[in-house]
């Protein structure tokens, strides 16, 4: 927990951020963050801050946001970004190189309702907070559909409100159940294994 540096103020410019609402790193420690609202687009930093570059506006468009808010990195420096408005992932190279896309509004398998967070595992599997639709779809890293798990409740395996999500060495899956209070914790094809918190 010691400081260690800071970086950023309130604005539109390099640098600058208006809600920024995801954070990612890569194998070589920069760091990609969405900045969220207002600005919709990907800035990437060094470890220690300095600017690198940038992506993305408003829009529906390829590389274009409405929401930019959860993003992650793979094990080959793609960067995932959850695109909340548009009702879809994005992917990036590392970049900032459009690469392709998944997903629209609805409740089927591979669709979103406010997709709020992503993570990856070692395989290379996307996992996608569906938050409106109180799920966790599982994907390939290039967007095709393979599972999902969850539903609206209070129960093992059900989501109320699920919000961050983690993925660790072993392809465990930890999901931030946020109004229930509690973490969840399955492996990678959904199998609830335990949960804590009041």
């Amino acid at each position: 927990g010691t400081y260690i540096t800071q970086w950023g103020s309130s604005g539109t410019g390099n640098g600058q951020f208006l809600n920024p609402a995801g954070i990612a790193v890569d194998g070589s420690g920069n760091v990609f963050v969405a900045d969220y609202a207002y600005n919709n687009r990907i800035q990437k930093f060094s470890s220690s801050g300095t600017y690198l570059g940038q992506w993305g506006s408003n829009g529906a468009g390829n590389g274009q946001f409405a929401g930019s808010y959860g993003i992650a990195v793979d094990g080959s420096g793609n960067v995932y970004v959850c695109d909340a408005g548009n009702q879809r992932i994005q992917k990036f190279a590392g970049s900032g190189t459009y690469l392709t896309q998944w997903g629209t509004a609805g409740t089927a398998n591979g669709q979103f309702s406010s997709p709020s967070f992503v993570a990856t595992d070692n395989s290379g599997n996307v996992y996608v907070n569906d938050q409106g639709n109180s799920r966790i779809q599982k994907f390939t890293g290039n967007g095709a559909y393979l599972t999902q798990w969850g539903s609206p409740g209070s129960g093992d395996g059900q989501f109320f409100g699920l919000i961050g999500i983690a993925v660790d060495s072993s392809g465990n899956v930890y999901v931030a159940d946020t109004y229930n209070s509690r973490i969840q914790k399955f492996d990678s094809n959904g199998t609830f294994i335990i949960s804590w918190g009041i």
